[in-house]
């Protein structure tokens, strides 16, 4: 009975000392975070993403200026992919 009382009065101070300590915590995330800029859309050719006319610069126009560096990183990993795509389909004689 005694061990089931001490593991009790552990677990509530151990979750009182974190739960004080969150708020703290929250608001230093807060303050480490970037100001969201708007970004005007920019004019763009009328060509589909992964269309046959599609290409490397125009996909990698399409990515989003306010885009984080990872996200950044995926959608030119993605455009490139598609030009290797396109690159074979244009070897492809008799087309």
């Amino acid at each position: 009975m005694r061990i089931h009382q001490i593991i009790i009065t552990r677990g509530l101070r151990l979750f009182l000392a974190t739960a004080g300590l969150v708020p703290v915590s929250l608001t230093v995330y807060a303050a480490e975070q970037k100001p969201i800029v708007a970004v005007a859309p920019v004019k763009a050719a009328a060509v589909a993403s992964g269309a046959v006319e599609d290409t490397l610069p125009t996909c990698l126009a399409r990515i989003p200026q306010g885009a984080t560096p990872g996200q950044r990183l995926i959608a030119e990993q993605g455009c490139q992919r598609d030009e290797f795509d396109r690159a074979s389909m244009r070897a492809v004689p008799g087309r």
